[in-house]
């Protein structure tokens, strides 16, 4: 009964470990930003290496008093790299959110602390003299430093979708959610190993949660695509008043013609940085063509409009004093305040109208 029952923890393991060698190919092929790679690579290194250690205290468990230090080895892996693995999911979707507040890893830290000094101290858990596992006197705090990880996770996603306007708090909440249950199974009945079966599919999930999010962004200047755009304009409310502001660079093929389409990139990027800086804390900002950008913004006060295109074009000064051929824009915008006879095309439509009567004045 014993070998039967290792074997199917055993072929599920098998299967977690090849599901996540795919997903690390998935993630070789389809994922250009290394900053993301990283941290993938070390959540399905995590998960790997505490899969072996839940696999070695089920081969060292009570009836293999002989190999007692490897149960004690693998409990110690097992527990102090558990709690990582959300920080490592939040690290995938923005790193610059850990590095902010370094002080989140420090319930983590304790932990691991704890973890290493338990076959000494009994803290998180204790193997005794029959190689009998038992939960130590401070196991709360390896459920704490999970936990808080768990709230990191969910809160730091939906604190960086919201500064990169994407619509991720429902799935991340859910995801967080499932991950917290599927692992809290185990937490509760010791004998149930469904941890890393959960874990190795939440990795799967978040994969296609941050897909998903890459390919609503343009790859050159990392501001939203075209195709966000259209899902969004299909998607507005006519309840809620906006603005939408078109944008376009005055003579940019004049400036790839001249200077060749490496520096017109770099023309792109530098104002798509400008845009972003300027409109980034309520508004939208799509790159929808080669030289065009769109803005949705929730402000409709003409004069706030008005003040935030000056600081927008004084910035781009700015920028031309340290290059000087970099070109001017062009824009024009339009409102809505609540009006159920105009559609987001007639609104669309105005605001670039305008755009092109400032580009004939320029």
């Amino acid at each position: 009964m014993y070998n039967i029952f290792m074997e199917n923890y055993f072929a599920t393991y098998a299967i977690d470990i090849a599901a996540l060698m795919f997903l690390a190919l998935l993630i070789r092929s389809n994922i250009q930003d290394r900053s993301r790679k990283l941290p993938f690579y070390v959540g399905i290194g995590l998960t790997v290496l505490i899969i072996f250690a839940e696999a070695g205290t089920i081969i060292a468990g009570p009836d293999h008093v002989d190999i007692r230090l490897l149960n004690i080895v693998c409990n110690v892996v097992g527990f102090s790299l558990t709690p990582l693995i959300p920080l490592t999911l939040i690290a995938i979707f923005d790193m610059k959110f850990l590095m902010k507040a370094k002080f989140l890893l420090m319930p983590s830290l304790v932990n691991i602390i704890a973890s290493v000094l338990s076959p000494w101290l009994g803290s998180i858990f204790y193997v005794d003299s029959g190689n009998q596992y038992m939960r130590g006197s401070l196991f709360y705090l390896f459920i704490i430093s999970y936990g808080m990880n768990i709230v990191v996770l969910i809160v730091g996603t939906m604190v960086s979708g919201q500064r990169h306007h994407y619509s991720i708090k429902t799935w991340v909440t859910a995801l967080a959610l499932f991950t917290a249950a599927g692992t809290s199974i185990q937490i509760v009945f010791p004998s149930v190993y469904s941890s890393w079966h959960c874990v190795t599919l939440s990795l799967i999930l978040y994969y296609l949660l941050v897909s998903d999010y890459d390919s609503s962004l343009d790859t050159l200047t990392r501001l939203h695509n075209r195709a966000a755009f259209e899902k969004r304009s299909e998607s507005i409310s006519k309840v809620r008043a906006y603005s939408v502001i078109v944008m376009d660079i005055d003579d940019f093929k004049v400036i790839n013609d001249t200077y060749g389409h490496d520096f017109g990139d770099v023309v792109l990027k530098t104002i798509a940085s400008v845009i972003l800086r300027s409109f980034e804390k309520k508004c939208i900002c799509y790159r929808v063509g080669g030289d065009e950008f769109y803005i949705i913004s929730r402000e409709t006060d003409p004069h706030v409009l008005d003040d935030e295109l000056s600081a927008m074009i004084s910035d781009l000064d700015s920028e031309r004093v340290l290059e000087a051929r970099l070109p001017t824009l062009s824009y024009g915008y339009s409102t809505y305040t609540g009006d159920p006879l105009r559609s987001f095309n007639e609104v669309l439509k105005e605001a670039d109208t305008k755009m092109y009567e400032m580009k004939r004045k320029n």
